[in-house]
């Protein structure tokens, strides 16, 4: 495991790893036995470069695993690269192509450029050579350019090469910024020794001077192209060690500006520059460090460039760092947080090193990086709030004195910064960092300090952007140290995209969001009733505190309900506000359950979330406290499949409000339905006569799920049906899913047939609805998307067409065509182990069971559910699939063959003892997989 001290920057030293003098002499002596013998000669050398290469990297390996640094193993590796590579280069020179008295146009130089260059490599990193000769080519060198290429090829090594004239250097560097970061690194492995130089004396007089300021702006522009490109993030769960936002590159960038300012310097020499300071100097090696390990032990682990630290890989990447269980906190979450923790280093190190830079006048404003400062010191413009003032577009603080004379400044330096549209300045921003600690007990229960903090939660013009900086500067989780406590925590799934903390932050700026009418289009709900809710200062609290009980004692609820209880008590809000605050953060997740898990058209669902709720304030709030929720928890997550439940949730819960309260929640249910229900049946037969007594024989739960024109088209659909069974499917992109309705004859197993139908059509349910008539015709509608999450047949209609006719085929019971059984790919979700859990509940239904399933998601699980179902004598009424990640959750609403609730007890354990068979039957796999994993692994250890 990283340390607290800074790790060295010198080179490994080698003589134990790969000795050069030796090395040569092996391939002189092979050269001597095999001449004459070019192919023999040529296969004698690789394989004696070959053993070279293996030692150097086994020895590498090994010492990473005893705890060697990142950037010691980085060294070693490039060291040991650099002998081989120039071994290579004596023999090509020496043995196969030698000129005794080389012209002026054979001269030639070997260059390690870009990252080869800076003597860093990671185990299976590419290698980036530059051949740099006087003027055109000749034979001589084009001969021992392609030698050595064909030979580095052989020995395994991935090359990006040139070769070129200085002057052709020079050139390309000038219009080029990649291949100006490359050869700003370069440095000489072999050849002639007064080219190599010529070119670093040329490349510095005729392209670095004088144009500093054009570098920065470049290398920053291309910063944030390369973060939007691997998400814009640093705190996605599965990062990009190597490119993504807080990683390697970054703090490249850094160095290559930093070098590029002080051409000629080595890095030692450029980090004890006075733009630094040892503070800056220590984290950054150590995050250097840190992250040069990471990157081999993916490298080593992996046998491969693998750069991403996905799921599958971070449990192992933890074992090899050293990295152990404690207590509920397992080791793969305690190694994500420091990388997370590193990465947030990184992110106050670009602060820091910009407001260098700026002291150097070469970087640019922050409203736009490729505006650069004039030549004169900017303008130094008063605020009318004391201690503060305006420099060139940023806040500033009159000096450090500001924190410390009123600890308060620290929270009001970011609503300042916030009301104002201004950016921090980085002295302004490094000094909030270093002064976090004077938030002391008195500071937090400080009432000024509270009115502060709130303008800027629930106030605040933009407070995701702003309380991200705070939480970056260590205010945040210092002011509240509830939400400290989740700063930078990962939660080892694949359903949460981010940290903890970073998709609390995206879920208040989601909730700002919709109050300022940006999300009216896909929140029209939220949108409409925002204007409404009373107390925002307790919503945007709960959006704040809803995860802090995260590992917590008693579960994430109750352990959140007390977290936000003593975070409210110490601002000082009156008892009324803490206990709502408190309530909903205990039961945040309890509408999106009730909405994806349970049936709304069932009066009892409705009624006992009201009697939850209790009032519409806290529906309102819960309402919008859900959707941002959701929505903030990762890229598609959210879809308008969900946001129609919700909408359903909130209109019925509404109603009973509307209707009656407390004992009266059920009738007035009871009333809404069968008015809904009545008011449907004679618009129907308004419009379409004929569907009368189809509309008679129908429940009335069934015409509160739909629409007046769904009830029409389903009406057509079972006339339709009179021959045994009719389908149709519709794209329905409101829901982010396509609709297929299927009438037919009720049977026993014919929900069963029309989920495998759709498993056997490569289509995934995400929701299913069950009606059955007095007079035994079935009407079941599923929502369905592909493999991808997009509506199914999106792409191409004919396959939704295709669907239906498939669904029709098993209404009637024709027996499906023979389908290669789809196995699942596990993948990252290998990692994962998942265990499978049954639930039975008779009292969340007036009439019906309702069993809930969960666990490892599969292709054709439902159909494997609904099989047990009804090889155990039940019939399915409704069902609700959801999946979260790894984990699949399916709850059925069951009833008996007469139509009663399951109650006896022996075939009630029954069935849960064949429902975690159906959900088990993939396990097997998956702990092989896992065990393939594990063993693979230790192979390439070995």
């Amino acid at each position: 495991m990283s340390s607290g001290h800074a790790p060295r920057l010198r080179p490994t030293r080698l003589e134990y790893v790969v000795d050069g003098v030796k090395l040569r002499s092996q391939l002189s002596a092979a050269a001597l036995e095999q001449a004459g013998n070019e192919a023999a000669q040529r296969k004698a050398a690789l394989e004696i470069l070959k053993a070279a290469l293996f030692r150097g990297r086994m020895i590498a390996k090994e010492r990473l695993e005893n705890g060697a640094g990142g950037i010691e193993t980085a060294r070693l590796l490039s060291g040991v690269t650099d002998e081989v590579v120039s071994a290579l280069w004596d023999f090509t020179t020496v043995h196969v192509f030698r000129a005794r008295n080389p012209t002026e146009g054979e001269r030639l130089a070997l260059m390690a450029v870009g990252g080869y260059g800076r003597g860093t490599l990671a185990p299976f990193s590419d290698i980036d050579l530059l051949f740099v000769r006087p003027y055109k080519q000749t034979a001589h060198a084009e001969s021992v350019i392609e030698y050595m290429l064909y030979a580095l090829w052989d020995l395994g090594f991935k090359v990006g090469h040139a070769s070129r004239t200085i002057d052709e250097c020079v050139k390309l560097a000038r219009e080029d910024f990649t291949i100006r970061t490359s050869i700003l690194e370069a440095r000489r492995l072999a050849g002639d020794e007064q080219l190599a130089a010529d070119l670093i004396r040329r490349f510095q007089a005729e392209v670095v001077k004088g144009t500093g300021a054009e570098f920065v702006a470049a290398k920053l522009r291309e910063r944030d192209e390369r973060h939007a490109r691997a998400g814009a993030s640093r705190y996605m769960v599965e990062p990009n060690v190597k490119e993504g936002k807080g990683g390697l590159r970054d703090l490249n960038t850094l160095f290559w500006i930093a070098q590029y300012l002080h051409p000629g310097e080595s890095i030692e020499r450029v980090l004890q520059l006075e733009m630094f300071e040892g503070r800056d100097v220590r984290s950054f090696v150590r995050a250097f460090d840190f992250l040069w390990a990471v990157r081999s032990h993916l490298h080593f682990t992996t046998g491969r460039p693998e750069e991403r630290l996905s799921f599958d890989l971070q449990p192992e990447i933890a074992r090899r760092m050293g990295y152990g269980d404690r207590a509920d906190n397992p080791a793969v979450e305690r190694f994500m947080r420091r990388y997370f923790l590193i990465a947030k280093e990184v992110g106050a190190l670009t602060r820091v090193f910009a407001a260098k830079l700026e002291a150097e006048k070469v970087k640019s404003r922050p409203t736009g990086i490729s505006r650069l400062l004039p030549n004169r010191p900017p303008k130094r413009k008063p605020l009318d709030e004391p201690g503060f003032h305006e420099i060139g577009g940023r806040l500033a603080i009159d000096g450090i004195g500001t924190f410390e004379a009123d600890p308060i400044n620290l929270l009001r330096l970011f609503r300042i910064a916030d009301q104002r549209n201004l950016d921090l300045h980085p002295d302004a921003f490094t000094a909030a960092s270093r002064s976090a600690g004077l938030i002391t007990s008195a500071v937090r229960r400080d009432r000024h300090a509270a009115k502060v903090f709130l303008d800027i939660l629930a106030r605040g013009r933009d407070p995701q952007r702003t309380l991200g900086l705070m939480t970056e500067a260590g205010v945040l989780g210092r002011f509240i140290p509830e939400y400290g406590r989740i700063v930078a925590q990962m939660q080892f799934n694949m359903y949460h995209s981010y940290t903890v903390d970073e998709h609390t932050l995206r879920a208040v700026g989601v909730i700002a969001d919709i109050a300022a009418g940006r999300l009216a289009e896909d929140h029209p709900l939220s949108a409409q009733i925002m204007p409404l809710i009373d107390d925002r200062e307790a919503l945007f609290l709960a959006m704040l505190l809803h995860d802090t009980g995260k590992g917590g004692v008693g579960g994430q609820e109750k352990a959140g309900a007390r977290a936000a209880r003593q975070a409210c008590e110490r601002l000082g809000l009156e008892r009324s506000k803490i206990e709502l605050v408190a309530w909903l953060v205990e039961h945040h997740l309890v509408m999106s359950d009730y909405a994806q898990k349970r049936d709304v058209s069932d009066p009892r669902t409705v009624a006992d979330f009201a009697r939850i709720v209790e009032n519409p304030e806290r529906l309102r709030l819960l309402l919008v406290l859900t959707v941002a929720d959701i929505r903030a928890v990762g890229p598609g997550v959210w879809n308008g499949w969900k946001g129609q439940l919700m909408r359903e949730l909130y209109g019925a819960t509404e109603a009973v409000f509307r209707g009656g309260r407390g004992s009266d929640a059920a009738a007035a249910l009871k009333r809404h339905y069968e008015n809904a229900a009545y008011d449907a049946r004679v618009a129907l037969a308004k419009a379409d006569p004929a569907a009368e007594p189809w509309a008679d024989a129908m429940e009335d739960a069934y015409f509160s799920a739909f629409t007046e024109d769904e009830v029409r088209r389903h009406a057509a659909l079972a006339r339709r049906a009179s021959n045994g069974a009719a389908a149709e499917g519709r794209i329905r992109a409101d829901r982010n899913a396509a609709e297929v309705a299927v009438a037919a004859a009720d049977r026993p197993r014919l929900f069963v047939d029309l989920a495998e139908a759709i498993t056997a059509a490569g289509a995934n349910v995400v929701g299913a609805r069950v009606f059955t008539s007095r007079t035994g015709q079935a009407l079941d509608v599923f929502s369905v998307q592909d493999v991808t999450g997009q509506p199914f047949g999106a792409d191409n209609a004919r396959a939704l067409t295709r669907l239906a006719e498939s669904l029709e085929a098993a209404a009637r019971g024709e027996p499906l065509p023979r389908e290669p059984t789809r196995k699942a790919d596990l993948g990252r979700a290998a990692a994962f182990a998942i265990t499978p859990t049954v639930m039975l509940d008779n009292d969340a239904s007036e009439t019906s069971t309702v069993v809930e399933a969960s666990g490892r998601d599969r292709p054709g699980l439902l159909a494997a559910l609904a099989r047990t179902l009804s090889d155990s004598g039940l019939s399915i009424v409704s069902a609700h699939i959801d999946s979260y990640g790894e984990r699949a959750v399916d709850a059925f609403y069951v009833t008996d063959a007469e139509g009663r609730k399951l109650t006896d007890g022996r075939k009630r354990n029954a069935l849960k003892a064949a429902l975690t068979t159906a959900l088990t039957a993939g396990e097997d796999e998956g702990a092989a997989r896992r065990g393939n994993l594990q063993r693979a692994r230790a192979s390439v250890a070995r």
